[in-house]
């Protein structure tokens, strides 16, 4: 009976012992620390975890740890992460750059100006809370994060996750675990002096590892009954190793980073710490070794992290479905937070008009295009999808305060010598959506230019410009022959003229098709160019006036750009067309008569293998009637200054030596770029300019002019960095041009 008793007993205690291991489970938090670029040995880290059979129940992380953090609670694999981030350009995401192709006319043509832009309020001169708003950044997690949208709880997300920030007003740490996701992450992110501040709830935040780069107690809270930990921090530098300002900064913050995770590491149940001292904050091109450094780390504790994993139950994940479509159909744009801007200014800078269908792609440029605009401090958006798969588009904006930019750049060409830009602007002058840009250029030529403009986005938008240009050079004699009266003989071969225009343009243009800009107006031109080489005026003085006439004339234009870069374009194609009647002329030339003149040009640039692209324009242009009017004829020569009235460069001669009422241009550039913005570069250019070359046939007779020229080209922030070799044939001359920094 004793022994039957024992028996039951053992039995008893067996299956108590085997339901209460049946019932037991382990809770287990993740906790993912800041630190740039090192962070991607988070993904390295996940990966061993995820063999293991780790169940993770919750996720904290700051700056990069939220980022992955995010991702992985949002249902992508560590291998997928992997994958992602192998493909990102993170140069770009960074600096926010958007594509050329992107933009308006307008804010083509204020990119490739300026080369230094700071806020200039109440004339007073600040400058940029950050390098970077973080736009690319918030886009590429809002695409990323889209199949989790709807959620506003982040413990509803496949696994449950908070992020941390610091108020940047009070030094405190923001759990943020609720709201816009891609926000949220975005907050948590922005690294002081890299990225703007993010605002969220009124709170000014910025990088959460300012206040606390390792949440562990945070995630504890959550119920935890384990933590691993995986910490990218940085070790503090020696001063051989703080080589700029930003080294300083993140530094200073390390030093009660690293204070505090003494304590923290106690903490941490097993501390996942991978060997990344070779590597920066910005090592974001040695992505792959630094997921790898994760992967060793982790992999000395692939035991403990087994036996984790055999004391939790198993539950069956949901599969997550995630965004696959590269288009989205937007049927309706709601837009909250605009009070100085217009619905129809936000959509025309988004390049969209509704209902229409667009990829992912088109409309992170267009959000880019609008926070280029600097009208923008913050820029949200979500869709929200209907049953037919239609999408109403949410977008928060919050204006900015700042109204005035004082900008500056610098040039130098071999026309107008050198040049110092000194430019201010003003938004919001008279009306919402208006802008007034002056430039004040001073050096060998003085000169100026000033713009009104009216954005109306897709409606008819309506610009009023002024300028005067001015430069003096030497031409040959030839070139003024025809500004004479009678034939002009003398014993010389060329003569330096000063030559300046004033002009004043009212116009009015609209986007057509969405890629095209089209515009008419009206134009008032003063033209004066005289030598102090030859004669005497009727003042008695030592000069020959070969032009000073008030000429009054309507205008029509049409462009398309798509150049991903207007000096070293890869790719894009271009189109030009300007038509010019002339109806009015006062001044010197008394036998005016009225002439139209039209030229158009057409351009190609095609990356034929790696970094070796080929680059081809056509051009040319005819006036019609007008013999009496010669000073409006075109020009040819030089190279990388600014086009005005119809100068144009063509290599080979110097700058305006061709001379006709007609031409033919043609370019063919084989580009290779040698290194990150640095190109080397051969050219072959052909023109034919003359008197009536179409109804003479004789622009199909042969080619009369044509060069060959080498070069070397360097992208910088001040603009491009050029010097030209040049050969023209018929001459058996050669030239140097060099063309230094933005065109003005």
């Amino acid at each position: 009976m004793k022994k039957i008793l024992f028996i039951v007993f053992v039995l008893i205690s067996m299956l108590s012992v085997s339901q209460e291991k049946a019932e037991q489970d382990i809770k287990v938090g993740i906790v993912l620390s800041g630190g740039g670029a090192k962070g991607l040995a988070h993904i390295g880290a996940l990966k061993v975890i995820e063999e293991s059979g780790v169940r993770i129940d919750y996720i904290g992380g700051t700056s990069m740890g939220a980022i992955i953090g995010a991702l992985y609670a949002s249902g992508y694999s560590a291998k997928q992460l992997d994958s992602i981030f192998q493909q990102t350009d993170f140069s770009t995401l960074i600096q926010d750059h958007i594509p050329r192709s992107a933009k308006t006319f307008y804010e083509k043509q204020e990119a490739e100006k300026y080369a230094l832009v700071l806020p200039f309020d109440k004339f007073k001169v600040g400058f940029p809370s950050g390098l970077s708003k973080g736009q690319n950044v918030y886009n590429l997690l809002s695409k990323l994060t889209s199949h989790v949208s709807t959620i506003t709880d982040f413990s509803e997300l496949p696994i449950p996750f908070f992020c941390i920030a610091t108020n940047v007003e009070n030094g405190k740490e923001v759990i943020l675990d609720r709201g816009n996701l891609p926000r949220a992450v975005t907050a948590s992110g922005a690294l002081p002096s890299l990225f703007s501040p993010v605002i969220i709830d009124d709170m000014v935040l910025i990088d959460g590892g300012v206040a606390n780069n390792y949440p562990v107690n945070e995630v504890r809270a959550k119920g935890m009954d384990i933590i691993i930990g995986v910490d990218v921090q940085d070790s503090l530098k020696s001063r051989n190793d703080l080589k700029s300002a930003f080294d300083v900064l993140v530094q200073i913050n390390n030093y009660r980073t690293i204070r505090d995770m003494i304590e923290k590491r106690k903490k941490t149940d097993i501390y996942i710490h991978p060997k990344i001292e070779n590597f920066s904050v910005v090592s974001f091109d040695e992505g792959k070794d630094i997921v790898e450094s994760g992967v060793v780390a982790a992999e000395s504790f692939r035991e403990e992290l087994s036996k984790i994993a055999s004391q939790q139950k198993h539950i069956e994940k949901k599969k997550v479905e995630f965004e696959s479509r590269d288009t989205i159909y937007i049927k309706e744009v709601k837009i909250e937070g605009i009070e100085k801007y217009t619905r129809s200014y936000v959509l025309g800078k988004l390049k969209l008009r509704t209902p229409d269908k667009v990829t992912y792609k088109d409309f992170s440029e267009g959000i880019n295009n609008l926070s280029a605009t600097g009208n923008f401090q913050d820029i949200n958006y979500k869709f929200f999808e209907d049953d037919n798969n239609e999408n109403t588009l949410l977008l928060q904006l919050r204006e900015s305060h700042s109204s005035m930019m004082l900008r500056f750049a610098a040039h130098y060409d071999d026309l107008f010598r050198t040049g110092a830009l000194v430019n201010i602007t003003r938004k919001r002058l008279f009306t919402n959506n208006d802008i007034a840009s002056l430039d004040l250029i001073a050096g060998d030529n003085l000169r100026y230019n000033f713009e009104y403009y009216i954005d109306k986005g897709f409606y008819w938008s309506v610009g009023f410009n002024s300028k005067y240009h001015f430069f003096e050079t030497d031409v040959p004699l030839s070139f003024v022959r025809p500004d004479f009266d009678a034939e002009l003989s003398l014993p010389i071969n060329s003569l330096t003229i000063k030559y300046s225009d004033f002009t004043n343009q009212l116009y009015f243009e609209t986007l057509f098709r969405r890629t095209f800009i089209f515009g008419l107006g009206g134009e008032h031109k003063y033209l004066r160019y005289l030598s102090e080489t030859i004669g005497t005026d009727e003042n008695n003085l030592p000069r020959t006036v070969f032009e000073s006439t008030n000429y009054y004339s309507a205008f029509g234009f049409l462009k398309y750009d798509s150049y991903d870069n207007s000096f070293f374009p890869k790719s894009g194609a271009y189109f030009s067309g300007d038509f010019h009647w002339y109806l009015l002329a006062n001044g010197r030339n008394k036998d005016f008569e009225p002439f139209p003149i039209a030229k158009a040009k057409l351009g190609y640039a095609h990356t034929i293998f790696n970094k070796f692209s080929a680059h081809m324009t056509a051009e040319g242009g005819f006036k019609l009637g007008g013999a009496e009017t010669t000073s409006l004829d075109f020009a040819l020569g030089g190279y990388g200054f600014k086009e005005m009235n119809n100068i144009i460069p063509f290599m080979g001669y110097e700058p305006i030596s061709l001379r006709g009422n007609t031409y033919l241009k043609s370019t063919l550039t084989f580009d290779y770029e040698i290194f990150r913005k640095n190109h080397v570069n051969v050219s072959a250019n052909i023109a034919n300019i003359g008197n009536d070359l179409f109804e003479t046939g004789a622009w199909i007779e042969g080619v009369d002019y044509s060069s060959f020229s080498a070069g070397y080209g360097l992208e910088t922030v001040l603009g491009p960095m050029e010097i030209k070799y040049s050969y023209s044939p018929e001459r058996d001359e050669s030239e140097w041009y060099v063309a230094l920094g933005y065109r003005f």
